[in-house]
């Protein structure tokens, strides 16, 4: 993951941090919660409005892309010559220009480490995700917090109470199982993604799910459905079994139980290691 710290150059404060993912070619924008809807970066102002600082991976990339020579550029292939590129890379110009626009004073500056109000806020991120039954999502936060959270209770809650619409898409979810089934952890924990388009954002789940005692059924379903062995580690990460006892060794992931014929991971921890 790259960091990056996100500067208000007229003013010369810390508007947020540009997390990327590189694995996952993701990016999340975190705001500074001083900021307000005249202070923030235009494409956030609705976001800030309501209170909400940690922008949606498809609205922070957005915010990228308008920073950026777009890929339609007529003579785009001389201008990836000039920087020794061989292919179109939105974050590779993003570097190059430092994040700097006509449209404002702001810019980027790379980070060694995650600001101090980035790891806070990730305390309530997710971990791990389970996906129950009759749309019930299992919740385990990175605070220790474990919610049970009904995605129909939400969607009505959610629409009463956010002018913003965070959670678009997840009436289709609700109406086809086969959809909803293809939940997952999604990039940094930051959101349960269905079929890697529709999410639904971390903090909605933490504030709007019930917080409930680890039942056996579910504690069951968690493991049926988050275990799995050696053999599916290296097909969902397209690796040897050499690859995975280095991930072990370098402590990216865990194994749950250690056997002769494999070991058993978890799901959310395999997941992680593709961000």
């Amino acid at each position: 993951m790259k960091i990056f710290e996100i500067i208000d150059g007229d003013k010369d404060k810390t508007v947020g941090a540009l997390l990327y993912f590189e694995k996952e070619r993701t990016c999340i924008v975190e705001l500074q919660e001083y900021l307000d809807e005249w202070s923030a970066p235009f494409l956030f102002a609705s976001y800030v409005k309501n209170k909400v600082y940690t922008i949606p991976r498809d609205v922070s990339a957005l915010w990228v892309r308008g920073r950026v020579i777009p890929s339609g550029r007529q003579n785009i292939s001389d201008i990836l010559k000039v920087h020794h590129l061989k292919e179109y890379d939105e974050m590779k110009f993003l570097e190059i220009s430092e994040g700097r626009c006509s449209q404002d004073e702001m810019y980027i500056r790379q980070l060694d480490k995650l600001p101090e109000f980035v790891v806070e806020r990730q305390q309530k991120n997710l971990s791990e995700c389970v996906i129950l039954g009759a749309y019930n999502i299992l919740c385990f936060f990175a605070d220790g917090n474990t919610r049970k959270i009904d995605l129909k209770n939400i969607s009505k809650k959610d629409s009463e109470a956010q002018p913003i619409d965070r959670l678009a898409g997840l009436d289709k979810v609700l109406e086809n199982d086969r959809l909803y089934r293809s939940g997952k952890l999604g990039t940094g924990g930051y959101f349960v993604t269905f079929n890697d388009s529709i999410d639904v954002p971390t903090d909605i789940l933490y504030e709007l799910g019930e917080k409930v005692p680890l039942g056996l059924e579910d504690f069951k379903t968690f493991v049926r459905h988050n275990i799995i062995d050696t053999t599916e580690s290296c097909e969902m990460l397209e690796c040897s079994r050499q690859n995975i006892s280095y991930m072990v060794n370098q402590e990216q992931m865990s194994a749950v139980k250690e056997d002769v014929r494999g070991n058993l991971y978890l799901k959310g921890e395999v997941l992680s290691n593709r961000w």
